[in-house]
């Protein structure tokens, strides 16, 4: 008797034999070659500017590469474009100034503290009062005649309290100054600053989330600007104008140690920082919450059709970019030593932000801290640069032409300016990803 074989048998055993070997793990020679470039060019600025100065940067380099993943995680995980990092950097600053300078003994010796604190707590309950009223269509009040009683109760509210604030702030500047600080640990400040970022966060997700990204630019990017005028003018409670230094840092002081040692140790300070914040984010992206999150960036109706609270993770992932950009601003704040409601640009503090995430790659971490360091070495290098080849051509000018221009040293830092757009122009040309974009996987 002859045995045959089953088909089914023989097909699969030849798609055993057939079926392709796994491909190994590709090196990351990519991300070799561009750290490692980046690293010569860290060590070609120590020799040519010195350690204090090459260190300083690479400081001020890691506190932008915190706000640069805020950054990423709210745009390049969720797509949401924040136009409004000063804003969040400003508050983290205020947070970082107001927790670790001495405390106004002349304040708290006064009686302003308790007339201050009532007219807080009149803030509050002018607010808890307008959302009670803006809740009586539940009692059967037409919503028309609700909108109406809510808008009159909020104005009035509004004029009241606005009266009684003048009235204590215009005292505590005519008797003490201003309110001063609490005195407390430097890096205290620096949570409360990522802590109450993120607190405006929710409430600007809670209300402009809904909208579309073109209108959540404008929007972050007024509110901003209003932050930035509420501590300018607020000379009662940050001196406005008049600025706050020293502020002390959480490591020795450079008086005590020398200027090299302890931003080395300012620097080491930040990098533990971005470690944990970087491995947190890693964890994060690779488990079911940041595949829900990117589902919801790459189609949010099918996400929505799985079920997926579209709203909530949206403002969830805005809170959590905040509070990175606030804990940023803090840590720059206080490694710069003074606090200045007038030094928070939106050049300096939004845009350059932008330009490292769009260089190292939205949605990856890894070419966002590249972006940061690289863009933050060339925007700080590019002056001494410029002014270099200005001096250069000037010297040359001036024997063949006998042309001597003057005022170069403020030419030389508008420089900055055109090195960064150009660079911004290269890249979207050449590597609309990123140098280091996202790596997506695709399962069949």
């Amino acid at each position: 008797m002859t045995m045959s074989t089953s088909p089914n048998r023989d097909d699969a055993s030849q798609h055993r034999r057939q079926a392709p070997a796994p491909t190994p793990p590709t090196r990351p020679i990519r991300e070799l070659v561009l750290f490692g470039g980046l690293a010569a060019i860290v060590l070609g600025v120590f020799a040519m500017m010195g350690p204090a100065y090459a260190t300083r940067m690479l400081v001020e380099a890691a506190c932008y590469a915190i706000l640069a993943l805020g950054l990423t995680i709210q745009w390049g995980y969720a797509g949401q474009f924040n136009a409004g990092i000063m804003g969040f950097v400003a508050l983290g600053g205020f947070s970082a100034t107001f927790f670790s300078i001495p405390v106004n003994h002349d304040f708290w010796a006064s009686d302003l503290p308790w007339r201050l604190g009532g007219v807080l707590l009149a803030i509050v309950a002018a607010i808890a009062l307008v959302w009670a009223v803006c809740r009586v269509d539940r009692l059967g009040v037409p919503k028309l005649l609700r909108t109406l009683l809510a808008v009159v109760v909020g104005l009035v509210a509004y004029l009241v309290v606005v009266s009684w604030l003048r009235e204590v702030t215009g005292d505590i500047q005519s008797q003490v100054d201003f309110v001063g600080g609490l005195g407390l640990p430097v890096w205290l400040g620096w949570i409360v600053g990522g802590a109450l970022a993120g607190g405006v966060g929710y409430l600007i997700g809670h209300i402009c989330l809904g909208l579309r990204s073109d209108y959540l630019v404008i929007a972050t990017l007024g509110i901003a600007e209003i932050i930035k005028a509420f501590l300018k003018n607020s000379d009662w409670l940050t001196r406005g104008t008049a600025t706050i230094s020293p502020l002390p840092w959480p490591v020795p002081d450079p008086g005590a140690v020398g200027f090299v040692t302890a931003r080395a140790l300012y620097l080491s300070v930040t990098v533990i920082m971005i470690a944990v914040i970087f491995f947190l984010l890693h964890r994060a992206y690779h488990a079911p919450w940041g595949r829900m999150i990117r589902a919801i960036r790459d189609n949010e109706v099918s996400a929505a059709a799985m079920g997926k609270s579209i709203n909530r993770r949206r403002q969830e992932i805005f809170v959590f970019g905040c509070i990175l950009m606030g804990l940023g601003g803090a840590a720059l704040t206080s490694f710069t030593g003074i606090f200045d409601p007038q030094g928070y640009l939106p050049l300096n503090h939004t845009f350059l932000v932008l330009v490292m995430v769009i260089l190292g790659g939205p949605g990856n971490n890894l070419g966002t801290l590249f972006g940061a360091v690289l863009v933050y070495v060339i925007w700080i290098m590019s002056g001494p640069l410029a002014l270099a080849v200005m001096h250069g051509v000037t010297a040359l000018g001036a024997h063949w032409f006998d042309w001597q221009p003057g005022n170069l040293d403020s030419r030389a830092l508008q420089a900055r300016v055109f090195v960064i757009g150009l660079l911004i122009l290269l890249v979207l040309r050449f590597a609309p990803g990123g140098l280091i974009p996202e790596k997506v996987k695709h399962h069949d």
